[in-house]
C-alpha cells in the first residue's frame, strides 16, 4: 500500500514538471482553482520547488530591498542555472552584513545595470553580482571589476547559481 502511495506521488510530481516546462498551467495552480461542485484543494508549496521547475516570475522593484539592476519593475524572467560573481562571503555575526552592504553600494555605484544581491544562509553573508548565463560572459565582467574596483579583487570569483533569464 505504501509503495503505491509513493508512486502516486511521484507521478504527482513528475506530472507537474512536465506542464510547468511546458509553459502550461501546473498541476498546482489547477488544484488551487476553485470548481463548482468538486469541493476546495488549498496546496502550498515552497517557493525552492517553484525554482526547481522553472516557473516564470514576474520581477517587482519592491519585491526586495537587496536587488537592483536591468530586470526592472515589469520584467517577466525564468530562473535557471547560471553564473554570478562572488564578491563577498563572511561569518563574523557583527561585521558580515555592513559589509556586503558597503561592497554592493560600491558595485552598484561603478555598475548600475548589474544586479547585486545579498543572502544570509547562517552563518555566512555572500553578495553576488549579475545574471550570466555563460561562464565566458561573468569572466569577461569579472576582469573587468577587478580592474575597476581593485579592493574587492581578491574576493571577486564566478559561481555557479541559479540566475534570470527575462523572457519576450
Amino acid at each position: 500500500m505504501k509503495k503505491n502511495l509513493y508512486i502516486f506521488f511521484a507521478l504527482f510530481f513528475l506530472s507537474g514538471i512536465v506542464l510547468a516546462q511546458n509553459g502550461q498551467k501546473t498541476i498546482i495552480d489547477d488544484l488551487n482553482t476553485s470548481k463548482s461542485g468538486q469541493g476546495n484543494v488549498k496546496v502550498l508549496q515552497d517557493e525552492s520547488i517553484q525554482k526547481l521547475v522553472g516557473v516564470h516570475h514576474i520581477a517587482s522593484a519592491s519585491t526586495s530591498s537587496d536587488n537592483s539592476g536591468s530586470l526592472g519593475s515589469s520584467t517577466n524572467f525564468v530562473k535557471v542555472r547560471g553564473f554570478k560573481i562572488q564578491a563577498y562571503s563572511g561569518n563574523n555575526q557583527k561585521r558580515s552584513k555592513q559589509e556586503a552592504e558597503s561592497k554592493q553600494a560600491q558595485i552598484r555605484a561603478a555598475y548600475p545595470e548589474l544586479e547585486t544581491v545579498i543572502t544570509y544562509n547562517a552563518p555566512v553573508w555572500r553578495l553576488r553580482v549579475g545574471n550570466f548565463l555563460s561562464r565566458e560572459d561573468a569572466e569577461a565582467t569579472l576582469s573587468e571589476m577587478k580592474k575597476t574596483l581593485p579592493s574587492l579583487g581578491r574576493e571577486l570569483y564566478v559561481v555557479q547559481d541559479v540566475v534570470k533569464r527575462p523572457t519576450e
